[in-house]
């Protein structure tokens, strides 16, 4: 492990970083019940917490959130 930190410039790691790290790439991509079957969680709340995006990633989700407007739905 220490090799490839090494190689890959970063400081030490321990491989349960890696299963935070992927958990939070791909929690990025997909929603949360794929993610847990991909980590092979029995539980959605064991999933939730390896996620580390912080608040800005739920206000970035919600600021993609297309929501029709008034006049939009008239149309």
């Amino acid at each position: 492990m220490e090799l490839r930190s090494e190689q890959a410039r970063i400081g030490r790691f321990s491989p349960h970083v890696l299963r935070w790290t992927f958990a939070t790439l791909a929690l990025d991509q997909g929603d949360v019940a794929t993610v847990a079957d991909l980590m092979g969680h029995a539980s959605l709340d064991t999933t939730r917490r390896y996620d580390r995006r912080g608040e800005q990633a739920k206000r970035d989700a919600m600021a993609a959130i297309a929501v029709p407007s008034a006049q939009t739905a008239a149309r």
